[in-house]
């Protein structure tokens, strides 16, 4: 397939995808048990996929407070990304409304989710080096939290690392402290659960997209995570939507632009050809 009929088949699908609210994935495996629910990975494989490739994934954690939601959130952008090559994975993980449990059982499921990804590498024709964590909201708090946190570990999971190589996050959940989103949730633990207050240096290459109309997060978290990923040595890259307001990339035209930017991020790192 020549990179204009790449281009045309990936704009192709996010218009599709924009009118169909979920798209159906390749694979549903189960990748954790719990007291509550076994939970399923929906998978999203490219055209040609082999278990023998090496290709770069995303997994994509849903939005939704840590109460609701579902895997199918992510879905058309996994798809989207599956059209250029990459293999992309949405997990099912706890949440209070379907489940009965806190935002901390919904990040021991997130960090299960990255290890199960990169110990079944191999299955999967994933590269465990080219692992990118991305979601929206509370998912996106997920994401950035396997990349920053060091608490709220199984000590079932496989020993591998839960860090992503890369985060993708559409208005994110970042701050959790008394000023920020969550804390009457988190409450003293917020210290430890907050992405923002936790950055290091080997913070992976991060994008963060907001909305300039969001009432949950404000643009100056946004710049506060980027300064910070900055002074760690770290390459964060923002991105602000003009007249968007919280969960702007669930409708049009934000959810075509939104993709079109993650994937000129990870055309950025090298992980897929840049198109023309």
């Amino acid at each position: 397939m020549t990179p204009k009929a790449v281009r045309i088949l990936f704009i192709a699908l996010l218009a599709t995808s924009a009118r169909a609210a979920e798209v159906a994935p390749d694979r549903r495996p189960v990748y954790r048990e719990t007291p509550q629910q076994d939970l399923a990975v929906h998978i999203y494989l490219p055209e040609g996929w082999d278990a023998r490739d090496r290709r770069p994934a995303a997994v994509f954690f849903f939005g939704g407070g840590w109460k609701g939601g579902n895997p199918l959130h992510f879905s058309r952008q996994a798809r989207a990304l599956a059209s250029r090559g990459m293999v992309a994975f949405c997990p099912d993980y706890r949440v209070e409304e379907r489940h009965g449990t806190t935002p901390f059982e919904s990040l021991k499921d997130a960090k299960s989710a990255l290890r199960w990804v990169r110990a079944h590498a191999e299955d999967w024709g994933v590269d465990p080096e080219r692992i990118a964590a991305g979601g929206g909201s509370a998912g996106g708090h997920l994401a950035a939290a396997t990349a920053t946190l060091e608490d709220w570990n199984d000590p079932s999971d496989p020993e591998v690392s839960c860090r992503p190589d890369a985060l993708l996050l559409f208005n994110p959940v970042v701050d959790n402290s008394p000023e920020g989103y969550g804390y009457d949730r988190i409450g003293e633990a917020w210290p430890r659960f907050s992405p923002l207050h936790n950055i290091g240096p080997d913070i992976p290459p991060a994008l963060f997209m907001l909305g300039d109309r969001d009432d949950t997060i404000p643009v100056s978290t946004a710049r506060s995570f980027r300064e910070k990923i900055e002074a760690a040595g770290g390459r964060c890259e923002v991105r602000i939507y003009e007249d968007a307001g919280h969960g702007f990339f669930n409708r049009e035209p934000f959810t075509t632009r939104t993709t079109r930017a993650a994937v000129d991020f990870l055309e950025s790192l090298g992980w897929i050809p840049v198109s023309p």
